[in-house]
């Protein structure tokens, strides 16, 4: 097939010229487009959408527009949505764009494709042998979309680009996909995106109309809808069109028959000039175009016909085979079509296409039943009989369409099934979803030996092979129902799965004999699905998978159905059964040579060694399973190491060799268009910077994954990381927003390591509120529902902050009542979380150091053994807490007043690099109640009398502070200090502004915290 064609006149698959040869109209429209190619110029990317009815002018305007680009010097990419049938082609439209590159750069894209060249021939077949080592999984087509858009960024680096994709309301799911996610993550090089759309055929259910109200969401997109032409704008069109000026009648007569739509008038204009007089202008538009084809000769009219049913575009070579005609027949059938403008031969000269697709629509009706039968039937045999009549990436999905609309299902469900996998090879697998649905539709109208004739090996690959010969066993239905399971799942249509696995679940329920196996991994599909979509957390799905297998040989199902109770283990409840499972899943899959679910296996054994105490074992096989799996190109299971093995050193207080590990496995990620994994990881690597004080960059860290992360679970971390960072800051409000932000984002899922920070976070704002009575109720509950094994990462945490509050809460009447039971929720809590690494031996002992001061027990000595159980740790605000507790009980305890000093200027210091408000006002407050300088000039010596650390307020406030902390009102006070109850407010407000702070809770937890009361009540 031959490709050569010049840039700018390279349209691909759509219109390259119109009737009228003058450009009417559409000045703010044309002013809107050589604007964004300005600014597109200029280093900043541009979006825009055209749409507007068919036939109202949406080509011609982006051929003036393309004019103008190709002055300027920018490089053209144009590539249209192509409609077979009511078929669209997988990623047709990037397809042809990214050939049209091709042409005009080939090096250039060559050198920006470098390493990526198996990926990115998943888009464009000339780039290589799209082969993968990498089964596909949730991020392959994300990783596709990665990589696409890392290319045009990289081509438009140094260059502008304008690409076009039409008649988008054509568009495959795949297709919609990319677009979107295109448009969403472009944010540099001198690109300019135009999509185009009928806007006429968007109805309500139309696939195009979530995405085009998504991209109105975005702000960096700009919407341009296409009006009809005036009256005046018709004039002039005709005025064109005629090369001389128009009777005022025809104005008229074409301006009402048209309504202003510019196809229209040009057909009309075409039949007035084929003598029809003014006033008998039929005023149908379908009429009009059949008129014409009717004119033509008999074999221009067949050709016609043939095109029409053949897609968007017809091969020359697979129109002569359908056509049947001699050459010379051929070529004067098609010389009539041409000349009357109802068909137009495609830029690189090897095909033909109507000159608009409603000319193509008005033909297509028009047939007859059997008439478009015996067509499909005939490009369906001609292009078996010569494969070559049409590109490589279309053949298989142009012939199962073609056998499909020959209603023939012994030859169409193996050409849908092939299409399936030609699909799924280029991750486009809502399309495969599509044909595999349409395979299950022609099931049983296949003869048996047909369908007796078809092998797993050769069309299914999602359930795995479990002791049949793959070379002798036939596919079966259930074959087809787990592919299009798994399809629907990688698509991002899980509910269209789980109603896939209910049904074949059902089917084998009926089956005599039963398949326990096939049973037991679609139940365990079923369990991902349930857990995914916040229906539970999928254990009922994996015991009953469990119990189907228990006593059955070996198998690559026993091996999945184990990885997914051994998952599911990892995160909900990893103690020895889900080591138990993990062991058992690796020596299945290494019994059935399994290696890629043995490696999946081995990761998930070694995190759950490591989370069991066997560390340096369990670390070593995660390493292992990291190098193994990058040596096979699995690099998605890669990239999932390094998630566990950074999470794994976070959780035993290494945050500097995690943070470490996360950025090596952001480069693995980036390097292979990992999107999916560059989330999870970017999450772990914001927790550990947030651990080691790097608070600046976990919070921007975070606050990209919120925008960019494209599964929920990685961006509700990210939420929560923020939340943390907030409630760390004094931000009450925003982390109470990201709060609801990470539960809107983790559903109804019950993991320990979402549900337990969260808690924590709520305490933590309960806390900073005065809220003692939630604080209790919160950590009550969490006691409650229990610590899993290895949960002691978000325990220590979380008991802490509650433990904090319940101290600052000492001594206030309305909080003494239940600390008795809330200290022995503190203690159960304790006992149940464990101390593995030095950072929560550290976490145990500022726990118990707190329960001291809650019960007015604390000591120096005991602070101190805290403050230095953190020193070594790398955890700068839980280091600069303690130094603030020991400086406080150094002054409570008398002398020692320089070394208080030396350790609350330290604690200052953190606090104002942290960003740390509430930790510095508290070391402020202290200092100023202590009369100690947090500068370092010289220090007074010591206070002269007792009453000089009371913040300046006078004895009548003292006495007043004491009331408001036993709880009394205002009435209350004046009648107990026989004053007036305005005076009592006027003295609280002098209180409040004093102490700092701005409501009575916080004045009576400051005034007890702080010791301001010395005589007890």
């Amino acid at each position: 097939m031959s490709d050569g064609a010049d840039g700018c006149a390279m349209l691909g698959a759509v219109e390259t010229r119109s009737v009228s040869p003058v450009f009417v109209g559409r000045a703010g429209e044309l002013t809107a487009l050589t604007e964004a190619l300005s600014r597109a110029t200029a280093g900043e990317p541009q979006a825009l959408l055209i749409g507007g009815e068919a036939g109202v002018g949406k080509t011609r305007l982006i051929e003036e527009f393309l004019d103008t680009a190709c002055s300027r010097g920018a490089v053209v990419a144009l590539g249209g949505c192509v409609e077979l049938g009511a078929d669209g082609l997988p990623f047709a439209p990037f397809a042809a764009a990214l050939r049209s590159l091709r042409r005009r750069l080939p090096g250039e894209l060559s050198a920006a494709a470098e390493g990526q060249q198996a990926e990115l021939a998943r888009l464009l077949p000339e780039l290589g042998d799209p082969g993968s080592h990498d089964s596909p999984d949730e991020d392959s087509t994300a990783r596709l979309f990665e990589l696409t858009v890392r290319l045009l960024e990289r081509l438009a680096a140094d260059r502008t680009i304008v690409l076009v994709l039409e008649d988008l309301h054509w568009a495959d799911a795949s297709t919609r996909h990319l677009l979107t996610y295109l448009l969403r993550t472009l944010r540099r090089g001198r690109i300019v995106v135009v999509a185009s759309y009928r806007a006429d055929d968007i109805h309500r259910r139309h696939p195009l109309r979530p995405l085009l109200a998504e991209l109105d969401r975005l702000r960096t997109i700009r919407r341009i809808e296409l009006a009809r032409f005036t009256r005046t704008e018709v004039h002039r069109q005709l005025t064109g069109i005629l090369a001389a000026e128009p009777d005022p009648a025809l104005v008229e007569e074409v301006f009402e028959r048209s309504d202003g739509n510019a196809f229209f008038v040009e057909e009309l204009v075409v039949s007035h000039e084929a003598g029809c007089a003014a006033g008998q202008l039929s005023a149908s538009l379908r009429d009009l175009l059949l008129v014409r084809v009717e004119t033509l000769p008999e074999d221009a009219q067949r050709i016609a016909r043939i095109v029409a049913e053949g897609g968007s575009t017809v091969e020359y070579g697979l129109l002569a085979a359908v056509a049947r005609l001699t050459e010379d027949d051929l070529i004067e059938a098609l010389r009539a079509a041409v000349g009357a403008n109802l068909l137009l031969a495609v830029p690189d000269g090897d095909g033909y296409r109507f000159r608009h697709s409603l000319v193509r629509e008005a033909v297509s009706d028009d047939l007859l039943p059997g008439e478009r039968s015996r067509l499909n039937r005939r490009y369906a045999e001609a292009l078996e009989a010569d494969p070559g009549l049409v590109r490589t990436d279309e053949r298989a999905n142009r012939l199962a369409t073609y056998w499909y609309h020959a209603h023939d299902p012994a030859k169409a469900l193996p050409a849908v099934l092939s299409a399936s996998v030609a699909t799924r090879k280029r991750h486009a697998y809502a399309e495969q979803l599509r044909l595999l649905e349409r395979a299950m539709e022609l099931w049983e109208d296949t003869p048996a030996a047909i369908r007796g004739s078809l092998r797993p090996m050769d069309y299914a690959e999602a359930y795995p092979a479990c002791g049949c010969d793959p070379e002798t066993a036939a596919l079966s239905y259930l074959d087809l129902l787990a592919e299009a399971a798994v399809a629907a799942r990688l698509s991002g249509d899980r509910e269209r799965a789980l109603k896939i696995c209910r049904t074949a679940l059902r089917v084998l329920d009926d089956a005599e004999p039963g398949d326990p196996l096939r049973a037991a991994w679609f139940w365990t599909e079923r369990a991902r699905l349930q857990s995914n979509l916040g229906r539970g957390d999928g254990w009922e799905e994996i015991a009953r998978a469990q119990e189907l297998v228990k006593g059955l040989p070996p198998s690559a199902v026993h091996a999945v159905v184990l990885v997914g109770a051994a998952g599911w283990g990892m995160l909900r409840n990893p103690g020895p059964d889900a080591l138990t499972a993990a062991e058992r899943a690796v020596e299945y899959a290494r019994l059935v040579h399994a290696e890629s679910i043995e490696l999946n296996a081995r990761l998930t054994l070694g995190t759950l060694m490591t989370a069991a105490g066997d560390v340096e074992a369990g670390l070593a096989e995660m390493h292992a399973v990291r190098e193994r799996t990058a040596t096979l190109g699995q690099f998605t299971e890669t990239a999932r190491a390094h998630i566990n093995i950074s999470s794994a050193l976070e959780s035993l207080g290494r945050s500097a060799e995690a943070v470490e590990l996360a950025e090596a496995g952001i480069r693995v990620a980036r390097s292979y268009g990992l999107v999916d994994s560059i989330g999870w990881v970017e999450s772990n690597r914001a927790e550990s910077l947030f651990s080691l004080g790097g608070w600046d960059e976990a919070g921007e860290i975070a606050a990209r994954l919120v925008r960019s992360a494209t599964s929920s679970k990685p961006r509700g971390s990210a939420s929560l990381r923020l939340a943390q960072l907030a409630v760390a800051r004094g931000e009450l409000d925003a982390a109470r927003g990201h709060l609801a932000d990470a539960r809107a984002a983790y559903g109804c899922d019950t993991i320990p390591q979402y549900v337990l920070p969260m808690a924590q976070v709520d305490i933590a704002v309960a806390a900073a509120e005065g809220r003692v009575e939630d604080v209790r109720a919160r950590l009550a509950a969490t006691e409650a529902a229990g610590f899993p094994p290895s949960t002691h990462r978000y325990g220590w945490p979380l008991v802490l902050t509650a433990v904090t509050a319940e101290a600052d809460s000492r001594g206030l009447p309305a909080a003494d009542e239940g600390r008795a039971e809330a200290l022995a929720v503190v203690r159960r809590c304790v006992r149940a979380l464990a101390t593995p690494a030095p950072v929560w031996e550290a976490y145990s002992r500022q726990v118990s150091e707190e329960i001291a001061r809650a019960e007015g027990r604390e000591t120096a000595a005991r602070w101190a053994e805290v403050v230095a159980a953190f020193e070594p740790l790398g955890r700068p605000h839980q280091l600069a807490r303690a130094r603030h507790r020991l400086a406080d009980a150094l002054l409570v305890e008398g002398g020692r007043r320089e070394e208080a000093t030396a350790l609350l200027r330290e604690a200052r210091a953190t606090a104002v690099r942290l960003g740390a408000r509430p930790l510095r006002e508290d070391v402020e407050l202290l200092a100023a109640r202590a009369r100690l300088s947090l500068t370092e000039e010289k220090q007074t010596p010591a206070p002269s009398e007792p009453g000089d650390d009371t913040f300046g307020l006078t004895p009548r406030e003292q006495d007043v502070l004491r009331l408001v902390a036993a709880g009394r009102t205002n009435r209350q006070i004046a009648e107990e200090l026989f004053i007036s109850p305005k005076t009592a407010s006027v003295h609280v407000s002098h209180i409040l502004a004093k102490l700092g702070v701005s409501g009575r809770g916080e004045a009576a937890a400051l005034a007890h915290r702080l010791h301001l009361l010395a005589t007890p009540l």
